[in-house]
C-alpha cells in the first residue's frame, strides 16, 4: 500500500486541496486505510472524473481504488458481471464487447470506476430509457465506517444511501451488474437540427421514445430568434444486419481512436465569446439539416473527447466549472429563462448538452428526475461567474430542480435541501453508520452533508 502527501483536485482543476493519497492494493489494506485515516477522515477516490470536489479530503485521507481492478466473474448467459469497484467502463467495455454485451449506462467519459458510477449515480443518453446506473446494479459490498464489509442488495435504506451518495456511507469494494446485450460495437445515429430551443424541445418530446439514447449539443452563444439552436444526436445499437460485409467478419471488435493530448499549459483567454462563438458557429453550420443512419463507433458516439488525453487542459491554468441542472417537465419556462440569462451574458461554453430525463431512482441524492438536464462548461475564471451561477440555482431551486453534485464545486449549503427533499433522511442514515464522520470530503464539509 503507498501513500504520499499531494494536491488532489478535481476534473475541472479548481480548488485543490492537499491530502495523504494511499493506494490499496486488497480488500484488507483498504480496510486498515479506513482505520487510520485520522481526524480528517477519508473518501474514495476513482479516476478523478468528478469535475469538483467530491474526491477530495483537505489535510486528510483520499483512498486511491484505482489497484482492486479485477474483474471476477461474467455471466455471459445471463448478462451480469462481478467486478472491483476500481474497473473502468473502459475496461468493461473491452471485456464485455466481445462476448455481446455493453455497459448498460455511460456518461460523456467511459474512464469512471464502477465504484464512482455507483456513488455519483451515473447518467447518460439513455435515462429516459434506462434510468441512472444503480437502477442496474444488483449489489454490492460496502466497507463501512466501523471495518465491517456488507452486502448491501437493492431496495434497502443503505443501497439507497450509498446511490448517489458520493461516497460518504463507506467504500464500494465489488458490485454486481446487469448488461445490455448487442449484436455489434457500432452505433445507428441519426443527426438533425433544431433552430431554436423551442423547435428542441418539441422534437425530443415528439420523438424520444423511439430511441434508446439521445443528446442535443446547444449553443450558448446564439441570441435572438437562435436562442438554444441545436445539434440533435439519436441512435441505438446497431444489428448486425445494418453493417456493411466488410464489417460483419468482426462486428464486435471495440476501437479507440487516440489523439495527442492537450499540452500541460495553455494560454488564458484561449476560450474566450469570441473563439468559443466561432466555434459554436461552425459546429452547427456542419452538421446536417437531418442524416439518418449514420454508423458510428461507440467511442465516438459517446465519449469523443476520451481520444484527446487531458482535455480538461484547454481551460489553462484556472480551470473551470461544469454547471448541470434539472428542471421537471411543466417547467419549461425556467429552462428558457435560463438559457436565455447564460446566452445574453454571453457565458463562452462550446460544451453545453440537453438531455432529458425519464423517471427517477430511488437514490436518495440521486441527480436525475424527470424533465430537462442542462450541462454546460465555462472557465473558472470568467469575471462574475460565483454570482451569475448563485443567480441560476436560486431559480432552479425555486423551479424545483436541483443540481448535480457529482459537477457541483461552488453551490451553496441553504439551497440544499430544497433540491434533495430527501437530504434529512441521508444525513440521519450517515450519522448512525458513521458516527464519527470516517468518511468526509471537501464536498460534504462545503456543503454539511
Amino acid at each position: 500500500m503507498s501513500v504520499e502527501t499531494v494536491p488532489v483536485t478535481g476534473w475541472g482543476r479548481t480548488a485543490p486541496t492537499a491530502a495523504r493519497l494511499i493506494r490499496p492494493r486488497t480488500y484488507e489494506e483498504a480496510a486498515a486505510a479506513v482505520r487510520e485515516c485520522g481526524a480528517r477522515g477519508g473518501i474514495a477516490r476513482g479516476l478523478g472524473r468528478a469535475y469538483g470536489d467530491a474526491a477530495q479530503n483537505a489535510g486528510g485521507a483520499v483512498l486511491d481504488m484505482t489497484a482492486l481492478d479485477r474483474i471476477h466473474a461474467i455471466d455471459a448467459d445471463g448478462g451480469t458481471v462481478l467486478c472491483d469497484a476500481g474497473v473502468s467502463l473502459h475496461r468493461l467495455m473491452e471485456v464485455l464487447l466481445p462476448l455481446g454485451w455493453f455497459v448498460p449506462v455511460t456518461p460523456g467519459t467511459r474512464y469512471v470506476t464502477v465504484g464512482g458510477a455507483i456513488g455519483a449515480d451515473i447518467h447518460g443518453k439513455n435515462h429516459h430509457v434506462s434510468g441512472s446506473f444503480a437502477r442496474h446494479v444488483l449489489s454490492f459490498e460496502l466497507l463501512t465506517a466501523d471495518g465491517t464489509i456488507r452486502t448491501v442488495g437493492r431496495g434497502t435504506p443503505l443501497f439507497d444511501a450509498t446511490a448517489g451518495g458520493m461516497g460518504l456511507t463507506g467504500v464500494i469494494l465489488t458490485a454486481t451488474v446487469r448488461l445490455l446485450p448487442v449484436q455489434t460495437s457500432l452505433m445507428a445515429v441519426d443527426t438533425e437540427r433544431a433552430a431554436d430551443l423551442d423547435d428542441l424541445m418539441a422534437r425530443l418530446t415528439a420523438t424520444d421514445h423511439r430511441y434508446r439514447y439521445s443528446v442535443a449539443w446547444i449553443d450558448l452563444l446564439a441570441r435572438g430568434a437562435a436562442t438554444g439552436r441545436a445539434v440533435l444526436t439519436r441512435g441505438d445499437h446497431a444489428p448486425l444486419d445494418a453493417l456493411p460485409a466488410r464489417a460483419r467478419s468482426a462486428p464486435l471488435a471495440f476501437r479507440t481512436p487516440r489523439f495527442p493530448a492537450a499540452p500541460a499549459f495553455l494560454p488564458e483567454g484561449l476560450l474566450s465569446r469570441t473563439t468559443v462563438g466561432l466555434f459554436n458557429e461552425l459546429w452547427y453550420r456542419k452538421a446536417p439539416r437531418a442524416r439518418t443512419g449514420e454508423l458510428q463507433r461507440i467511442s465516438t458516439f459517446f465519449h469523443p473527447l476520451d481520444g484527446v488525453p487531458h482535455w480538461n487542459r484547454i481551460y489553462g491554468r484556472g480551470g473551470f466549472v461544469q454547471y448541470q441542472f434539472v428542471v421537471g417537465h411543466g417547467r419549461e419556462d425556467a429552462l428558457r429563462s435560463i438559457v436565455r440569462r447564460i446566452s445574453e451574458r454571453r457565458c463562452p461554453s462550446f460544451l453545453a448538452v440537453l438531455k432529458r430525463f425519464g423517471e427517477a431512482d430511488p437514490g436518495w441524492l440521486s441527480f436525475p428526475v424527470p424533465g430537462w438536464t442542462l450541462a454546460l462548461d465555462v472557465p473558472a475564471n470568467l469575471p462574475g461567474l460565483g454570482g451569475f451561477l448563485d443567480e441560476l440555482d436560486e431559480e432552479v431551486a425555486a423551479a424545483g430542480g436541483r443540481v448535480y453534485l457529482a459537477k457541483d464545486s461552488r453551490l451553496r449549503p441553504e439551497l440544499l435541501a430544497a433540491m434533495y427533499p430527501r437530504l434529512d433522511d441521508f444525513r440521519a442514515l450517515r450519522a448512525e453508520l458513521d458516527p464519527r464522520g470516517v468518511f468526509t470530503s471537501d464536498l460534504s464539509r462545503r456543503l454539511t452533508l
